[in-house]
């Protein structure tokens, strides 16, 4: 496996590459996974539990984990590998992944299949969506298939891709999954005479595409509206400088709390927490974090981007429009149930 975004980094594709590596070689194949390096800890081979091998790259980073593309001067790192590993399939992630593209557009010469999956959804009006769709054309045109986590996020690959209707039967919708047994609800409480407290938690990488400016502009109206409400934001990124500044200005210190980075083994003790789960994302492809809180027990309340309408059925989540008017009133589709905070 193949991809830019890889641990140490946390977030949704590193933990898919992971766990998929993992109950692959649980189920008795030999498993790799190609990413760059993060020097100057993780450089060369790696190996992580349950004897994943990782090579490290030495590639250099431009912005949020993704390497230049380079084509050729990954070529012989790759070539290396695939030749010692007697690799079989190359299987790429992401499409923001430059080492991805790369990978598959060199195996086919080499005579090695490929897969490819597409985690996310892009448009197609900025530069960096303009140059990824161009890299995507070119690398599915030889793809061996293509595994997308919705059918909205199939329908968007194919778009970007500009595949002809007859290819439309190589993209393969596998949503995503969760490991029901890491997320059981907490044993309710016995005590009924406290005050009841509505906690809202936020799980999340904090980044523009996860709209952390729209959590910014909507907390400190729900804490102003709802004195029994309170938040706890889990996660990390370049938009922690804002909510740290937003709880600041606002005197939200002990309404607002920031947990910074979580480990996927400690998402379920954050969970368990809250009573609702928000997921402010501007664009969202499926959304795993929506079935981790939903599993756990919390009500879901979401941006209607994307992927997430069919995450869950549709008594389990409501809707607002993606901007701050529409998530404050939570302005709803008259397709879905309305949800309203109780009352202190």
């Amino acid at each position: 496996m193949v991809g830019d975004f890889f641990h140490p980094v946390v977030g949704g594709v590193e933990n898919h590459i992971y766990m998929l590596g993992a109950y692959l070689l649980k189920r008795g194949h030999k498993v790799i996974v190609i990413t760059h390096s993060h020097p100057p800890d993780r450089v060369g081979i790696r190996h992580l539990i349950p004897g994943l091998k990782v090579y490290h790259i030495p590639l250099t980073t431009i912005a949020s984990s993704a390497t230049l593309p380079n084509f050729f001067t990954f070529l012989p790192y790759l070539r290396t590998i695939l030749l010692r590993e007697r690799i079989q399939l190359v299987h790429g992630h992401a499409s923001l992944s430059s080492m991805a593209h790369e990978a598959i557009l060199h195996a086919h010469h080499l005579g090695v299949r490929t897969v490819f999956t597409d985690h996310s959804l892009f448009g197609f009006d900025d530069a960096a969506t303009i140059l990824t769709n161009k890299l995507l054309l070119g690398v599915l045109k030889n793809v061996d298939a293509v595994i997308c986590v919705s059918y909205t996020g199939r329908e968007n690959t194919a778009l970007r891709a500009e595949l002809l209707q007859e290819r439309w039967k190589s993209l393969n919708v596998i949503p995503s999954a969760i490991v029901t047994e890491r997320f059981k609800p907490a044993t309710p409480s016995s005590s009924s005479s406290a005050p009841r407290i509505v906690t809202i938690v936020v799980i999340s990488r904090l980044a523009y595409r996860k709209g952390v400016d729209l959590l910014v502009a909507i907390a400190p109206r729900v804490c102003r509206e709802f004195p029994n409400v309170r938040f706890v934001v889990g996660g990390d990124g370049p938009k922690l400088i804002e909510l740290l500044q937003m709880r600041e200005k606002h005197l939200l210190q002990d309404r607002i709390t920031l947990l910074g980075s979580v480990r996927h083994t400690d998402v379920r003790d954050v969970l368990v927490q809250g009573s609702i789960y928000l997921n402010t994302s501007l664009t969202e492809a499926f959304g795993i974090g929506i079935l981790e809180a939903a599993c756990t027990g919390l009500y879901i309340v979401s941006t209607m981007v994307g992927g997430v309408p069919e995450a869950l059925p549709r008594e389990m989540i409501s809707f607002a429009k993606p901007d701050e008017d529409g998530a404050c009133g939570l302005s709803f589709s008259p397709f879905y149930p309305t949800f309203r905070l109780p009352k202190p």
